[in-house]
């Protein structure tokens, strides 16, 4: 005779509800976004509204006139130059980054690591001192006037430091990894089958390429590209060091509205919120585009 077995269902306590449960999770992010982002990013909103003291300053006295500064034609021209040079960059990082993310994501599995090894290891050091060694390199007296004095490849040495070229491999050299991190990403999830029955179709490398592998690819290449665009489009720590301050850049004009000689601290966070507002506007314009293509 079977003996029927009945589940007991030990008591429990009074559970939190699901979703009290991943408000808790959150907290800690929610208050740090609060403190470190929401609220300096409101107190600037604040003083784009007011004006200079006589000694530089804020005094809060609503006006409009320093988003009216921002359209002057000199920041204007900062602007458009910042943007070009930001745009120059994500295209040289996607034209350096994409082979090698390609590369690591179809690499064995058990070279995967250690190839992202190596393109995280400049993250092992600080930015200002791999900054710096770049002046080591581009300098006069540095090792690439060396090594093509060496070879006799140059006459005599040039200048390469403080240029817009020293710059923009600066900005190359700062983002790449942050170019070839998410197409990585996309290309480990990529279907080889796909490519395969392109090439079995008879599609040429090109067609397969730009029919299959970059459209399955795109969501990578759109993430590496805001994450190259935009910081390297307020980025002010390079055109300092490698510029020299002869390459005047949109994050070195609000830079020295702070801390500069200017000390004009609403017109700076009017800069700021603009900046603020077309990273907004570069992230709708990529979410849109991701939305149109799903």
């Amino acid at each position: 005779m079977r003996q029927q077995r009945t589940a007991v269902v030990a008591p429990v306590g009074r559970q939190t509800p699901a979703p009290a449960r991943a408000w808790i999770l959150i907290a800690p992010l929610l208050a740090w976004v609060a403190a470190f982002i929401v609220a300096p990013s409101l107190i600037m909103l604040a003083y784009s509204f007011c004006e200079r003291g006589t000694l530089g300053g804020v005094v809060l006295r609503f006006t409009f006139d320093n988003y009216a500064a921002v359209f002057d034609p000199i920041y204007l021209w900062i602007v458009g130059r910042s943007l070009v040079f930001a745009a120059i960059t994500t295209a040289i990082c996607l034209l350096m980054g994409y082979p090698v993310a390609y590369y690591i994501g179809r690499a064995p599995a058990r070279w995967r690591n250690t190839l992202l090894l190596l393109v995280l290891v400049p993250f092992w050091t600080s930015f200002l001192i791999r900054t710096y060694a770049w002046v080591t390199i581009l300098k006069q007296e540095g090792l690439l006037n060396g090594l093509l004095l060496y070879y006799q490849l140059i006459a005599a040495p040039f200048e390469m430091l403080y240029t817009r070229g020293a710059v923009l491999l600066g900005l190359v050299y700062t983002f790449l990894p942050f170019m070839i991190l998410p197409i990585y990403t996309s290309v480990e999830k990529l279907d080889q089958s796909l490519v395969e029955a392109a090439f079995d179709l008879g599609a040429p490398p090109l067609r397969a390429f730009s029919t299959v592998i970059a459209p399955l690819t795109a969501p990578g290449i759109a993430a590496g590209a805001l994450l190259v665009f935009v910081p390297a489009l307020g980025i002010y720590a390079v055109n300092d060091i490698l510029g020299g301050g002869r390459v005047d850049m949109i994050g070195n004009i609000i830079e020295n509205q702070f801390k500069g000689a200017a000390r004009k601290w609403p017109f700076g966070a009017a800069l700021g919120v603009a900046l603020m507002l077309g990273f907004a506007a570069a992230f709708w314009i990529a979410g849109r585009w991701q939305t149109d293509r799903r």
